[in-house]
């Protein structure tokens, strides 16, 4: 006790001087601990820096600024996207309602009111049909409760179907033997595997792009109408693909009795033979052709 008393004030300071070493080491300690983490994150902006520089594209330096100029080019694109959506208008669905709700009795009765006018207007072009047909939507035709969902895009796909049947049937083709669309409705996994296609519609941030395929036999001009019809369109058809072979008959129809092409029943006036005269011999003596083509339909998307 005496020796306290003798050294007190050592003692004091003594203590003073461990606390605050340990002070002093705690924050040493958590400095230490801020800098490690402050490290690794530097190091790992450097490493996605490095990743960023390396890849292809890049976002630039600072002499070139990929990233501005990427916006400025999708900046023209959309404005050039402004000035041509005269060449990109919508097709209006059927039944279109003014409240854009469509109830399972007005798709149900525009179905049917479409497909009679679709025949109709066929005859009118002296354009060949197969009997019953239904324009890719022989399964919902008969129905009158339709897949959950489904009314509103099959009432777009059923006005989309209406505009490539009107530019075939304004080109004259001989007949329309089969078309074919994307599967959006529960419906359509019933339906017969000819009416559909084995993919779907592609969106980016601009575009909606609709796959169609038409198949239909026809002359060499009428073909050019076809195109020049789709080119001309509005609503932004865009022939992707096509493929053109003789058009044959089909097994048990003879091509001398006025059978249409594939369609056995239906009949039509054998064309007249090719005759020259004074002898000379025939220079041009056309025969039908059968076409394949692959449509895309380009709608915009809205503004965001």
């Amino acid at each position: 006790m005496s020796w306290v008393k003798r050294n007190l004030y050592f003692l004091i300071g003594s203590t003073v001087a461990l606390v605050l070493l340990g002070l002093a080491g705690f924050y040493f300690y958590s400095n230490w601990k801020l800098n490690n983490d402050n490290l690794d994150k530097l190091n790992a902006a450097y490493g996605e820096l490095d990743q960023l520089a390396k890849a292809e594209p890049n976002p630039g330096n600072k002499e070139v600024d990929n990233i501005q100029i990427a916006r400025q080019q999708e900046a023209q694109i959309r404005e050039i996207l402004q000035q041509e959506q005269r060449y990109f208008l919508p097709i209006p669905p059927i039944p279109n309602p003014t409240n854009n709700v469509v109830t399972k009795d007005e798709f149900a009765s525009a179905l049917r009111r479409t497909m009679d006018d679709l025949e109709h207007l066929a005859g009118t072009a002296s354009v060949l049909l197969p009997p019953k047909y239904s324009f890719s939507f022989e399964a919902e035709r008969s129905l009158t409760i339709f897949a959950r969902g489904s009314l509103e895009p099959l009432s777009a796909r059923l006005g989309e179907v209406r505009a490539i049947c009107n530019v075939l049937y304004q080109a004259k083709i001989n007949s329309l033997d089969n078309l074919r669309r994307e599967r959006i409705s529960g419906d359509d996994m019933r339906g017969p595997q000819s009416d559909y296609l084995e993919y779907g519609s592609v969106t980016n941030s601009t575009v909606v792009l609709t796959p169609y395929e038409v198949t239909f036999h026809c002359f060499s001009t009428d073909l050019a109408s076809v195109l020049a019809g789709f080119a001309g369109d509005s609503h932004g058809f865009v022939v992707k693909a096509i493929n053109v072979e003789p058009g044959v008959l089909p097994t048990g129809t003879d091509s001398g009795s006025g059978g249409a092409p594939g369609y056995p029943g239906m009949m039509m006036a054998p064309p007249p033979p090719p005759t020259s005269k004074g002898g000379l011999p025939v220079m041009l003596d056309e025969k039908q052709l059968k076409v394949t083509l692959a449509i895309d339909l380009i709608k915009l998307l809205p503004k965001r």
